[in-house]
């Protein structure tokens, strides 16, 4: 290094950073080869590492390490190798006839003189030094985790202390997922993430809570207690509404408002995506949309009833729709029978109740109760409520484009078992992969939950804008992941190395570059987040008695 560029750029004397090693090759496409330093082990660098290399003219080259391998000098010694690893012909060997071998890919750089990040066109020079990343670093590249609208998620891999913040701003701007195999603490960092959009009131979130764990308490696989969202902001922010009241008092849920569905309000819409679930046929679901004009709103409670009726009688005998086909729509639509949230005249709006609760900015989590057992409750009532939910956003996005109301808050509705709503045959006709693809044209993104990614419609996967993702084992779940996004062949080799707990890449729309970072603990968040309220609460009655 020049002593010019020394003057220009001064390094700060009480933190030198580590060199881990040299670039001797590489390419753009395909990545930098570093040889490690001799006085580093291999053993100590682990692949997700982020490092930087400092090139010509102030340029930081960020990067990390998506391959380690051991290179030696002569094919020989690989024949003959020293007897004792420990001993003195070892010792020689290391670092000169033997060495490790970096594979690092490259993905922003930092011009000193501009302070300006943007993505690598380029690659270092021969013999250029990489070195550990330090925080300050890590903070010009993601940000202060401090500045509103950024979350603290977790650290990067071997720099603790160093946090990592998620924009939300740009993570609600779009569709988002969460992604991992079981047991991997989706549920978690699900969790997580969304009491930071509730924190920095990034958007306004609709929870469809399957398992009845982002509402009230939950716990850990030790069986100790968790917050929910309701027990974690307690000044009113988040509501818990609910289909099964009896369950959600035996485990001690503060519920709002439960929620009941008239069959006089289903439309066949709603039941469309159950077909796989019910087994109906293409002619059996297209009979419903015409058994719905001819019977009228009350057509699934007749149906149910089996009532014949002249309508039906007169179907049957001008041949518009078979017996035997009647016979197994209504026999199939006997399930419904087992959701006792379905009743014939819903005594109140639960669309118009969650609708006033969003614009209110009160975040809405659905408790499911017993009924998040059978996934053909979840798919129902998630449609049904999604469906008008966004017919009402669209009719106020487009009013106040035409200067006749207010803009409606960014809503983010989270659904978990993503895959059921937006499977490759039925996402392009449904509302989920409406949503999915608008990009928040009307002020409503998905935050997709999901153990098989591979499951989801490629064409929607491409949508989704930040992917944080746990460790996943199948090969067809790892390519989903990356689908659309470009450059990241060498980061599969990274998903598949994530340890089973509390490890994620991030990568997408809400950070600069793609980045593993061990997340943060649970308890502490809500402990952090408790202690800010009380803090607030504090100066509030300190200010006004």
């Amino acid at each position: 290094m020049t002593d010019e560029f020394e003057r220009a750029f001064p390094r700060p004397q009480h933190q030198e950073p580590t060199v881990l090693g040299t670039i001797v090759s590489g390419s753009l496409s395909k990545g930098l080869e570093a040889k490690l330093a001799p006085d580093r082990t291999i053993e100590g660098l682990a692949v997700g590492r982020y490092v930087v290399i400092r090139g010509q003219w102030g340029r930081r080259f960020f990067g990390m390490i998506t391959d380690v391998a051991l290179e030696s000098r002569y094919p020989e010694i690989e024949q003959s190798p020293p007897e004792d690893p420990d001993g003195f012909v070892a010792r020689v060997y290391a670092g000169t006839v033997t060495y490790g071998r970096l594979h690092i890919t490259p993905m922003l750089v930092l011009d000193e003189a501009s302070a300006e990040v943007r993505p690598a066109k380029t690659v270092p020079s021969h013999f250029r030094l990489v070195y550990e990343a330090s925080p300050e670093e890590v903070a010009d590249v993601f940000g202060d985790p401090d500045e509103a609208g950024r979350f603290y998620i977790g650290d990067p891999l071997e720099m603790e202390g160093t946090r990592i913040a998620l924009d939300l701003k740009r993570f609600v701007e779009r569709s988002s997922g969460i992604f991992g195999k079981s047991g991997t603490g989706k549920t978690f960092l699900t969790r997580m993430v969304l009491a930071g959009i509730i924190q920095e009131n990034a958007a306004v979130n609709l929870i469809f809570d399957m398992h009845n764990e982002y509402g009230w308490k939950s716990q850990d696989e030790a069986r100790q207690d968790v917050k929910g969202l309701r027990q974690l902001f307690y000044d009113g922010r988040v509501s818990v509404f609910t289909l099964d009241l009896e369950s959600s008092r035996r485990r001690g849920s503060k519920v709002d408002f439960t929620v009941k569905i008239g069959y006089d309000q289903l439309e066949p819409e709603d039941l469309e995506m159950l077909a796989p679930l019910f087994g109906f046929t293409d002619i059996q679901t297209n009979a419903l949309y015409m058994l719905r004009r001819r019977l009228g709103k009350d057509w699934v409670k007749r149906l149910l009833d089996e009532d014949t009726g002249d309508e039906l009688r007169e179907l049957l005998e001008q041949n518009r729709i078979q017996e035997g086909s009647l016979g197994a729509i209504q026999r199939k639509l006997e399930q419904l029978h087992r959701f006792g949230f379905l009743v014939d005249r819903a005594p109140d709006d639960p669309i118009g109740r969650i609708l006033d609760y969003l614009a209110s900015g009160t975040h809405v989590v659905l408790e499911f109760g017993r009924y998040g057992n059978a996934l053909e409750a979840y798919i129902l009532v998630a449609n049904y409520i999604t469906r008008r939910i966004h017919s009402a956003y669209v009719d106020r996005k487009e009013r106040a484009l035409g200067g006749q109301g207010t803009e409606p808050r960014p809503l983010v509705i989270t659904i978990e078992e993503a895959h059921k709503f937006l499977d490759p045959v039925i996402a392009r006709h449904t509302i989920f992969g409406t949503i999915a693809r608008e990009m928040r044209k009307y002020n409503v993104t998905l935050l997709v939950v999901d153990q098989r990614p591979s499951g989801i419609d490629p064409e929607v996967m491409s949508q989704i804008g930040t992917r944080v993702t746990a460790l996943l084992d199948e090969e067809n779940d790892i390519r989903a992941v990356f689908s659309g996004v470009a450059g990241t062949s060498a980061l599969r080799e990274v998903l598949a190395r994530l340890e089973t707990r509390q490890q994620a890449l991030i990568l997408g729309h809400a950070v600069p570059m793609p980045i593993v970072v061990h997340t943060r603990d649970y308890r502490e968040m809500t402990a952090e987040i408790t202690g800010n309220q009380i803090d607030i609460k504090g100066a509030a009655d300190a200010l006004f008695g």
